[in-house]
């Protein structure tokens, strides 16, 4: 994305903005120092900009009414704080802060974009799972860390200033099996944790995320107009619920699955089911989306 967006008349704004008036103060009482950040058109100069000159800048483009950007800010905001300043996370209300939605041709929300340099360069928008935020962020700062010392610096400092916490070689094993990319490996590592220790929450979570992230990589573009054209399909009304979720369309995905349980019985109903429930586990218990969609389903079911 590096020079597809304009920032050069939202810095002019900010700066003639900052002379007449200080900065309002950030609802988080964050400042220097902080590694999130909440951003007006005023501070997007000071906070985003020139920071960015120093470490990367992830812009979380946000809204209150937004149910998917409930999900990702928390994810962002953890690995903000891991990060011990490597980058820095900087909050932005579509809502309240219209110059800098429409600086960066924002779209749908969740969006978020990595500013290095002055120039954006690279985004993605939706609310993706963890490990994949993870990876992204990771990516990231390894294109950076040569041509921004302050990344390095801040990595140093997190080793220096923490005595490292031993890692769970299990967990190790799976995170670097994602990290490859080898989707089979990570799902065996997990099932291993799992059979050990049945109650494992963090492995339940991250054991729906790699099935999940292992399907959306080779789903169909043209699932779900197969899938409307098929009703009776079951293949193909799962793998278009797996497509709507990629694409951010939970709800939509949800309604699929509860029609089809109504439409089905025995072994087929139980397979829709089963797929809607590892549906459910990839968001939080109490995402309403997820309440909505589990009472549609007891009501289906009974």
């Amino acid at each position: 994305m590096a020079g597809a967006v304009d920032l050069s008349a939202l810095k002019a704004r900010s700066e003639a903005a900052a002379r007449q008036k200080a900065a309002p103060s950030r609802p988080d009482g964050g400042g220097a120092g902080q590694f999130v950040v909440d951003v007006t058109e005023q501070t997007f100069q000071a906070d985003v900009l020139e920071r960015s000159l120093q470490v990367p800048v992830v812009v979380d483009l946000w809204a209150e009414w937004c149910g998917p950007c409930k999900q990702l800010s928390p994810v962002l905001e953890r690995l903000a704080e891991a990060g011990n300043g490597a980058w820095i996370l900087a909050k932005v209300d579509v809502d309240a802060n219209p110059r800098i939605a429409q600086a960066f041709g924002v779209q749908s929300i969740p969006m978020v974009v990595a500013v290095a340099g002055g120039q954006p360069v690279d985004a993605f928008t939706g609310a993706l799972p963890e490990p994949q935020v993870k990876q992204w962020i990771g990516a990231l700062l390894d294109a950076l860390r040569d041509r921004m010392p302050g990344i390095a610096q801040a990595e140093a400092g997190a080793k220096g200033g923490q005595a490292e916490e031993p890692e769970d070689p299990r967990f190790t094993a799976a995170e670097e099996a994602l990290e490859r990319g080898d989707y089979a490996a990570a799902e065996a590592a997990y099932e291993q944790i799992l059979a050990a220790e049945p109650g494992n929450e963090q492995a339940k979570a991250a054991l729906a995320q790699v099935r999940f992230l292992a399907r959306a990589e080779s789903a169909d573009p043209s699932a779900i107009a197969k899938a409307d054209a098929a009703p009776d399909d079951i293949d193909a009304q799962l793998k278009a619920a797996d497509a709507e979720v990629a694409a951010d369309r939970v709800e939509a995905a949800f309604n699929r699955l509860v029609s089809t349980v109504q439409r089905t019985s025995g072994d087929e109903r139980d397979r829709v089911r089963q797929h809607l429930v590892s549906l459910f586990e990839l968001y939080p218990a109490d995402d309403p989306r997820v309440s909505t969609a589990r009472r549609a389903l007891a009501r289906a079911l009974y």
